[in-house]
């Protein structure tokens, strides 16, 4: 009978201590997640400055990740492609690209409900017009 007490016990215990561990390893992640969100700054690109071609820029927020690919002509923005989007419920954010040619600017409004999603593809976006004035 006392074995079969300490067996349970143990059992209890390496449990507890099971989820502690990935219970902290999640929030750790969440937060995480959250600051990379809030530090998500959107700046404005001079596209007179960028050459014609085909520039490929990602970011990824631990939850969220973007990669697109970002074609630019004659100083405009002629395409974007969105190549990946790992997302939860952004997917409404989509439509970003779209609205980024429309406007030639990353200052587009983002999407009600996929407010995230829309700033990471906008770093993106970001990201692939600075790597192209390297």
């Amino acid at each position: 009978m006392l074995s079969t007490k300490k067996i349970v016990i143990t059992a209890v215990c390496i449990v507890a201590l099971t989820v502690g561990i990935f219970g902290g390893r999640y929030i750790i992640s969440v937060e995480k997640y959250k600051k990379t969100i809030k530090e998500i700054k959107i700046g404005t690109v001079d596209l007179s400055k960028i050459s014609d071609g085909t520039y490929t820029g990602s970011f990824d927020a631990v939850y969220i990740a973007a990669k697109v690919s970002v074609t630019v002509k004659d100083n405009k923005i002629t395409n974007i492609v969105l190549l990946n989007h790992k997302n939860e419920r952004g997917k409404p954010a989509e439509v970003i690209p779209e609205k980024v040619v429309e406007a030639q600017s990353l200052q587009v409004d983002t999407i009600s409900g996929a407010t995230n999603s829309s700033k990471v593809i906008l770093k993106s976006i970001e990201n692939a017009l600075e790597s192209a004035k390297s």
